[in-house]
């Protein structure tokens, strides 16, 4: 394949690591590397990381709380708090920037394995990087994943499965069913 951007704009966690360790030289895998394990020791987990724009970029923060339970605004006021001094101190970005924390929402986008199988059964749209079998976007049923792969159901009954590295953005689409599954999902441990 010839030149172009491989990577992902956005840092994709992968959880196979401590929490101490970059799985990317970039911007995003620095930043997730200092955000991470700070997240974990207040009760949180992050979701995304992502830097947009370039004069005086954005970071946006996305996280969960690990216990499962709704994130707050007084949470992502924590996590903004505790996180911009983190980011003070190890400076990886040059000049001024600006921080912006979030929850992951209904409609989350799918970083993680344990994403892709916590919402198994509700509707998602894929975007990979390169086509696979002629096609760069599909929208169909999370099956699930495992640590080399997602898996969806097309319309039709066509299960694709797509390597995560492959895998440029996936989000969940705002289904009723959706709503009415994160609304009544307990705590998980």
């Amino acid at each position: 394949m010839g030149g172009g951007l491989r990577g992902p704009p956005l840092f994709v966690l992968d959880e196979t690591l401590d929490g101490n360790e970059a799985t990317s030289t970039t911007l995003e895998g620095k930043l997730a590397a200092i955000i991470a394990p700070r997240l974990e020791a207040m009760g949180f987990e992050l979701v995304r990381v992502a830097v947009l724009g370039r004069e005086r970029p954005t970071v946006q923060i996305m996280a969960d709380r690990a216990d499962g339970s709704q994130i707050s605004v007084e949470d992502c006021t924590q996590i903004s708090h505790d996180v911009s001094a983190a980011i003070d101190v190890d400076d990886p970005i040059p000049g001024m920037w600006t921080l912006e924390v979030s929850s992951a929402g209904i409609d989350r986008p799918l970083t993680r394995v344990k994403d892709w199988n916590r919402f198994a059964g509700h509707q998602a749209r894929v975007e990979t990087f390169f086509p696979q079998g002629g096609r760069k976007r599909f929208i169909g049923v999370v099956i699930g994943a495992d640590d080399e792969a997602a898996r969806v159901r097309l319309d039709g009954g066509v299960e694709v499965v797509l390597r995560h590295a492959d895998i440029r953005r996936a989000k969940l689409v705002l289904t009723d069913a959706l709503i009415e599954a994160t609304a009544s999902s307990p705590p998980v441990n």
